[in-house]
This record gives C-alpha cells, sequence and structure tokens, in this order.
C-alpha cells in the first residue's frame, strides 16, 4: 500500500510528515475555536455592561445594582473574558507539545483570573440585590457551582505543588467548564426565548443549571479519555510538563 508522504529538506536531512500528522494538527485547533465560539455571547455581553457602565447609560431596576457597586461586575467581567477566551488555547495539542513555555506563562495568567472569576461571581451573588428574573433557585445555584469552581481552582493548584500534573490538569478543566458555563447558558436560553418568550423564574434557572450540569459532563469526559490514553501509553516529556489544561 502506497501512502503518500511531504518531504522536507532541512540542514541536508530529510524530514517526512505524514498528511495523517497534518489533519491531526489541523483537527486540534477545533476545540479551541469552539470554545471560543462559545464564550463569544458572555464576551460581547460584558463588553455591551461595560460600555454602559461608562458611558453613562441611564439607570434602571435591572442595572442600578451595578451602578452603585461597579468594581465587582467590572472585575468579573475582564477576568471572565480573559479566562475564557485565553484558557480555550489551553485544549490546542500543537500549543501545550510544541510551546510549553508559551503554556505554562498562559497558566500563570489563567490561574489569578479564575480565582477572579469565581470569587466575583460568589460576592456578586451574595451582596447585589437579586433582580426579579433571578429568583432563590438560581441564588442557590450560583453559590454552589461558584463554590464548586473556587474548590477546583484551589485542588488544581495543591496537585501542581505536587507535581500531580494530570491531577491539576483534570482540576483546572473542571473549573474552566463552569468558568465558561455562561456560554452555554446563553444558547440554552434562546430557544425557549425563541419559541414561548422569556421563561418562568423557576424555568430559568433549571435551564441555568442544567448548563453548568452539561459543562461538567463534558469535563469529565475529557478527563477520562485523557486518563485512559495515558494509561496505555509510556509517559512522554510533554506528560512530565506542568499543565493548566489538559490536552483535548
Amino acid at each position: 500500500m502506497n501512502t503518500t508522504r511531504n518531504a522536507t529538506q532541512v540542514s541536508g536531512q530529510t524530514i517526512t510528515s505524514r498528511p495523517g500528522s497534518q489533519r491531526r494538527r489541523r483537527h486540534g485547533w477545533l476545540v479551541p475555536a469552539g470554545l471560543i465560539f462559545l464564550t463569544l455571547i458572555p464576551a460581547l455581553a460584558g463588553a455591551a455592561r461595560l460600555t454602559e457602565l461608562t458611558g453613562g447609560a441611564a439607570i434602571t431596576p435591572r442595572n442600578e445594582r451595578f451602578f452603585t457597586s461597579p468594581v465587582p461586575v467590572v472585575a468579573h467581567i475582564i477576568s471572565a473574558t480573559v479566562y475564557s477566551l485565553l484558557g480555550a488555547f489551553q485544549f490546542s495539542p500543537s500549543l501545550r507539545r510544541g510551546r510549553r513555555n508559551w503554556h505554562r506563562a498562559a497558566g500563570r495568567i489563567l490561574i489569578p483570573a479564575g480565582f477572579l472569576v469565581a470569587l466575583s461571581g460568589v460576592w456578586m451573588t451574595l451582596f447585589y440585590e437579586l433582580p426579579p428574573s433571578d429568583g432563590f433557585l438560581l441564588l442557590i445555584l450560583r453559590l454552589v457551582f461558584g463554590s464548586a469552581m473556587l474548590v477546583s481552582l484551589i485542588l488544581g493548584v495543591l496537585a501542581l505543588c505536587r507535581r500531580d500534573f494530570a491531577q491539576h490538569g483534570a482540576w483546572m478543566t473542571r473549573a474552566y467548564a463552569i468558568g465558561i458555563a455562561a456560554g452555554t447558558q446563553a444558547l440554552i436560553l434562546i430557544i425557549p426565548e425563541l419559541l414561548t418568550g422569556p421563561p418562568d423564574v423557576t424555568t430559568r434557572a433549571l435551564l441555568m443549571g442544567a448548563a453548568w450540569l452539561i459543562n461538567l459532563t463534558v469535563a469529565e469526559y475529557v478527563v477520562r479519555r485523557r486518563t485512559r490514553r495515558n494509561r496505555k501509553a509510556p509517559p512522554t516529556r510533554a506528560d512530565r510538563t506542568p499543565t493548566t489544561f489538559p490536552e483535548r
């Protein structure tokens, strides 16, 4: 069977690469691209909120709490945007294997950003006045998942201190899944909005809770898949490199 290869002359040597490896490199960017697309909706909504706060927009019952105490929401928007967009690139195998210095540098930004996302989110849930569209159930869900993100980040940092890079990546993946749930929530809430109009308070809370669970389910699948793969293959230099999120 003939196999087509691409050959390149480097320092007098011929280096061949299989088309399959090139396809895998291209496919490796599908996950980061999908994650960036998922986070664009909340990122644009956050940008609109910042414009509202800095542009002298009219104060209404829906945004009054943000004008009264703008620092937490501004910190949350900026940190969540950095965390979600930069974090997407940590799922690129080529960046993880070929540019480990970049991967570690990005991690040093992502970990503080993740903590700021979780802490500011919990603070706003506890101290901002509850808007009419939310309700007590959604308040509880935000506290539960915000705390879960914070715990995941702490466990990820502790695993890194132990140089347990597999557990570090697993916990950081779970934290990232919680952190980008706003994109999943936006997509889920569009469906009832288009079909029947805005959902009631309880339905909205349940749909948003379902989005968090969907993200965590996908994250757990990624973690378990990588664990099975590592059990079958001997450790490589890339596997011994500190990570912030595991490869796809």
